[in-house]
């Protein structure tokens, strides 16, 4: 009887539930949106290595250092050996002097060869032992060494995007080429294979360039910023970060109760910022349905309180030959459930097609439906015909048989 209710009213029923459908829609394709963003980011975070920890005198994260972190002691290379010596969780650590913008006032990175140029490179210095500790492969050529460490020499790996520019021809080798750069001439003796995993088809290492740490702090001493990679024991993972913060505090002289002035940080932290992020888009996604869906409950509520008008004397040939109350309840809560649910079921389908084509149109958008999104939009759907169904029901279920066989 529902669907037949339904089909006699196609375009009403369409236009009743056409806020359900949106509803629908929103939520579905920011949910595949944001969990694709979200497994994309666990795959990078994988592939630089889940046994890593990084410590930094700044809170790394989207926010920008306010001022009491800006007015912090930087990490030396001594913390870094005491951390290296006196944890008994730590395999190994990197030292990175990172590329925050560039180099600083006096360093200029734009990166020029034979009329060719690079403007956005991100330039770090980095222990030879960079490499293995962020799982790190070099397409072309070599990786940074100790002996270039050492002797502080003028050499670079560059990212892919470093190459595109300067090398357009894929057959021609950037090995060996000598380039420009703040002033100076640099060797360039490797290129960084792109990684598997990426955000949005990119990752940030397509666009940094390497050089030993002490040929870094050499052409740029005014910059001593020191970031620490360090890898972890297998299964010691906790235990080495509880070491390597009570290291730096004490070296650090921070007293006891007062909160960090470093921070530290394991992969599982770095995806809980990002989930905390998509959080709130989330929740603004979930608001924007939840308009959609009230805007359509309304609509389904409306309608069926006109139904229920229209078939006044329906209700009373029924409640005559004996239909109870809880019957027509019914009756009428199953035509508004069927009709919201096929608002569902069009809105899953239209998001489907929605969240398929924006990765073909956009590869590099990660956008994956989870199964969740679409059993709770169904799930919602027939919630939003049960709510708003019961006042047209009970309503129904009211009418007098006498006074519903006189109406007409």
């Amino acid at each position: 009887m529902a669907l037949d209710s339904i089909r006699s009213h196609k375009f009403r029923s369409f236009l009743t539930i056409l806020g359900i459908v949106v509803g629908v829609i929103t939520a579905i394709v920011v949910a595949s949106i944001l969990t694709g963003m979200r497994q994309s980011i666990v795959a990078i975070v994988e592939e630089y290595g889940t046994n890593n920890i990084y410590a930094f005198h700044l809170t790394t994260g989207p926010h920008a250092p306010n001022r009491d972190e800006r007015n912090r002691k930087v990490l030396t290379e001594d913390d870094a050996m005491a951390v290296l010596t006196q944890s008994q969780s730590v395999e190994d650590l990197a030292m990175v002097d990172p590329g925050i913008g560039n180099f600083g006032p006096s360093f200029n990175d734009n990166m020029t060869y034979e009329g060719r140029n690079y403007r956005w490179a991100n330039v770090d210095g980095v222990s030879a032992n960079y490499d293995r500790i962020s799982n790190l492969a070099v397409s072309e050529g070599r990786w940074l060494t100790e002996a270039d460490n050492v002797q502080r020499r003028k050499v670079v790996v560059i990212g892919v995007s470093a190459r595109e520019a300067l090398f357009p021809n894929p057959d021609e080798s950037p090995i060996g080429k000598v380039m420009r750069m703040n002033g100076d001439t640099w060797e360039i003796i490797g290129v960084v294979a792109k990684r598997k995993a990426g955000f949005f088809g990119e990752n940030e290492e397509d666009q940094k360039v390497f050089m030993p740490i002490r040929t870094a702090r050499a052409a740029a001493p005014q910059r001593d910023f020191l970031l620490m990679i360090i890898e972890a024991k297998e299964g010691q993972l906790n235990s080495a970060k509880e070491e390597i913060e009570s290291i730096l505090r004490q070296r650090r002289g921070v007293k006891y109760g007062d909160p960090n002035d470093f921070d530290v940080k394991t992969a599982d932290n770095f995806i809980s910022q990002f989930d905390s992020i998509i959080g709130g888009v989330g929740i603004a996604a979930i608001a924007i349905s939840c308009l959609g869906l009230l805007v359509g409950g309304i609509g389904v509520m409306n309608i069926m309180l006109v139904s229920v008008t229209e078939r006044t004397k329906e209700i009373g040939i029924r409640k005559a030959i004996g239909a109870t109350r809880s019957a027509i309840v019914m009756q009428f809560l199953l035509e508004a459930m069927t009709l919201t649910f096929f608002g569902g079921v069009i809105g899953v389908i239209v998001a489907i097609g929605i969240s398929n084509l924006i990765m073909l149109l956009i590869p590099s958008l990660p956008a994956q439906i989870p199964m969740w999104a679409i059993l709770a939009a169904l799930g919602t759907s027939i919630g939003v015909g049960l709510i708003f169904g019961v006042l047209p029901a009970r309503k129904a279920a009211k009418l007098d048989p006498i006074d519903c066989l006189r109406y007409e």
